[in-house]
């Protein structure tokens, strides 16, 4: 027999639930491009732009928890997380401190809005598909990292419409080599069965973010850029349920 499906109410809540969130969605983002227009000063604007993403979950209701905030080096470091829908960059951007600056998919530049938006709000570009653009790109944040920039990354480099964590692609863990800054394990659960990518709206699913210990630089790992995203990877596989990609 098929199991029975949500209960009307159970429907009613959700559907409301999911036109709410996709209003305070669009409200935030008209907010945070007359910030990102108006406002003077990178790091003020930084810090606006935060709070608003963080506002998007506040005001929709959304239930965010966040452990191991005391996991996060007092100086500069490398965060990696996985990624699972579209909602991650903005959730870290909104729970995680102001300083970092967000590594992004070179596709976005596609996109006029969402480009000005991230470029106003100090994130980075990295080009995937073209080589000359790709190393230029490279170049770049391996240069950040050395000035002690802190970084953020989802290391997959895109997500799937399927659970599961794939390999980890080379560039945050040579800039953090290259920089000598710590690397810090992120997971993030709960952003793939909210919204997983599909023209659809919002599902009310509880959302975590879990910082786990940094890998300092001391640590064998640091030795080779490869062990370093595989050390990485397997921290975050044992704290999220979905299969191991590279498994398989």
């Amino acid at each position: 027999m098929n199991e029975p499906g949500p209960s009307f109410p159970r429907r009613c809540g959700e559907f409301l639930f999911g036109v709410w969130g996709w209003t305070v969605l669009g409200l935030c983002v008209l907010f945070g491009l007359l910030v990102a227009l108006l406002m003077p000063g990178h790091e003020r604007r930084g810090r606006i732009l935060a709070g608003t993403s963080k506002a998007v979950f506040v005001l929709s209701g959304a239930s965010v928890s966040v452990s191991g905030l005391e996991n996060l080096p007092d100086g500069h470091s490398v965060v990696v997380s996985n990624h699972a829908s579209y909602l991650d960059g903005l959730l870290l951007k909104g729970y995680l401190p102001a300083r970092f600056s967000f590594v992004i998919k070179g596709e976005m530049r596609d996109i006029p809005i969402a480009h000005f938006l991230l470029r106003r709000a100090g994130s980075r570009f990295v080009e995937r598909f073209e080589a000359a653009g790709s190393s230029r790109d490279a170049r770049k944040i391996v240069q950040a990292a050395k000035g002690g920039e802190s970084l953020a990354f989802f290391a997959e480099g895109t997500f799937r419409d399927f659970p599961g964590i794939g390999r980890f692609l080379p560039g945050a863990f040579v800039a953090a080599v290259r920089g000598g800054m710590p690397i810090v394990p992120v997971a993030i659960s709960g952003t793939r069965e909210m919204h997983p990518g599909e023209p659809k709206l919002p599902r009310p699913v509880p959302l975590r973010i879990q910082i786990l210990p940094a890998i300092m630089p001391d640590d064998p790992a640091f030795e080779d850029h490869r062990l370093l995203a595989e050390v990485t990877r397997q921290r975050i596989l044992a704290v999220v349920d979905e299969p191991d990609l590279c498994a398989e």
